[in-house]
């Protein structure tokens, strides 16, 4: 097998697949998804001056030098809510009992909260402390001026934003559709999870956990199917899973033993393959290929192999289908042991960062790795990246460390 670099490889598999055509839909179910075009501010926030406390709006030239014992006295002429407007302009000598959220009236230059003043019998207030201009006042457009840019193409949606573009009075919102993906697990050795299982079987974790990471991917998981290690049967199912999804991911089969079948019957389906083999450990076997308008990732079945390889090129297809490229964080950081390694294959540890006396830079603790394993993933901060050219490297030698938290998305180029 003649295998791909890793960065080549993603860009090929990248090449399987358009974004969608964006769709307007109502903004709780934009939650998750990805702004298919830059929204800018509708209206300013707040639309108008506005109290940011109970109390009184008045002129603060009035309170000048007033304390306890020589209040300012003004006389009480309106009284505004939140969501109302003021009915009347302040004259001197004037307030106005305002609570949060109320406009300012016309006339009034601050506000004196509750606390230091008093209403009285008499129609008037008495107001203890003094106060500058814009006192307690959140002005109009103080958060954002209406026509500023609030989010790129390619924004996530989460519930911040959503709540952004509801304050801007947006009922809708232009998103990328969700992909629509099934995942197929082969393997004559699986048996359903809550079945008894023989020492030799194995428990189909695959289905859940590529269809978990095609969610976390922003995808919709539409099917989980099952298939033996038969021609016939796979070409059903592949047959059958193509007329509902736009990506079918496959666990299982995607290497070059007796019963590694999927490659080969997507070949006799007539599919095109993009990649066909990655420079990478674990998760070498992964092909990305298209067959009509569907979209095939084919991993290997070790759990640890095919997370790492849907990873690498399944999550970025999911999210060039929705419009986005991820570019996540990275720490330059010291292995906390050594590794051998292949010299012409990429190499990703799951690891956890930590530090150590002396400062300088973060330590990336290894975690125990195999393509068969599937607790390493478990807290995992990150990939620490043992780059191709060289196979040894030592406790303390400086890497890269990719990061799982906070990625950034970026609208792609269409």
């Amino acid at each position: 097998m003649s295998l791909t670099p890793l960065i080549p490889a993603r860009q090929a598999a990248l090449e399987a697949v358009t974004p969608a055509a964006p769709e307007s839909v109502p903004l709780l179910l934009a939650h998750g998804r990805f702004l298919a075009s830059a929204v800018s501010a509708a209206r300013s926030l707040p639309g108008c001056d506005n109290s940011a406390m109970d109390g009184w709006a008045l002129r603060a030239e009035e309170t000048r030098g007033v304390n306890r014992d020589r209040p300012a006295r003004l006389r009480i002429v309106d009284t505004v809510y939140a969501g109302a407007p003021a009915l009347r302009t302040l004259q001197p000598g004037e307030a106005a009992r305002v609570f949060t959220g109320a406009p300012i009236p016309p006339g009034a230059d601050a506000v004196v909260r509750q606390e230091a003043a008093r209403a009285e019998e008499d129609g008037h207030v008495s107001i203890f402390i003094t106060v500058p201009p814009g006192h307690d006042i959140r002005r109009a457009g103080e958060e954002v001026v209406a026509g500023t840019a609030l989010f790129p193409a390619g924004q996530c949606v989460d519930s911040h934003v959503l709540g952004v573009l509801a304050s801007m009075g947006a009922a809708t919102a232009l998103v990328r559709p969700a992909p629509r993906v099934a995942v197929l697990a082969t393997g004559d050795e699986l048996i359903s999870p809550g079945t008894p299982a023989l020492p030799y079987q194995v428990y189909e974790s695959n289905l859940i956990l590529m269809a978990a990471l095609a969610q976390e991917a922003g995808a919709q998981v539409v099917a989980t199917e099952r298939a033996r290690d038969d021609d016939a049967e796979l070409r059903a199912a592949i047959t059958a899973l193509a007329t509902k999804v736009d990506v079918l991911v496959t666990t299982g089969g995607a290497s070059v033993g007796d019963k590694d079948r999927v490659k080969r019957v997507l070949a006799e389906l007539g599919a095109r393959f993009f990649v066909d083999g990655v420079a990478l450990k674990p998760g070498k076997p992964v092909a990305v290929a298209r067959l009509g308008d569907l979209a095939v990732v084919v991993l290997p079945g070790n759990p640890g192999a095919a997370t790492v390889a849907f990873d690498q090129l399944g999550r970025p297809l999911l999210l060039r289908l929705q419009g986005v490229h991820e570019e996540r964080r990275r720490l330059r950081v010291r292995l906390s042991e050594g590794r051998h390694k292949q010299a012409g294959l990429t190499y990703l540890i799951t690891a956890t960062v930590e530090s150590r006396e002396g400062g300088g830079l973060p330590w990336a603790r290894l975690r125990p790795q195999g393509a068969g394993q599937i607790f390493q993933n478990v807290g995992a901060e990150g990939f620490a990246i043992l780059a191709p050219g060289r196979a040894d490297f030592a406790e303390g030698d400086e890497v890269d460390l990719e990061l799982f938290d906070r990625p950034r998305y970026v609208a792609v180029e269409e």
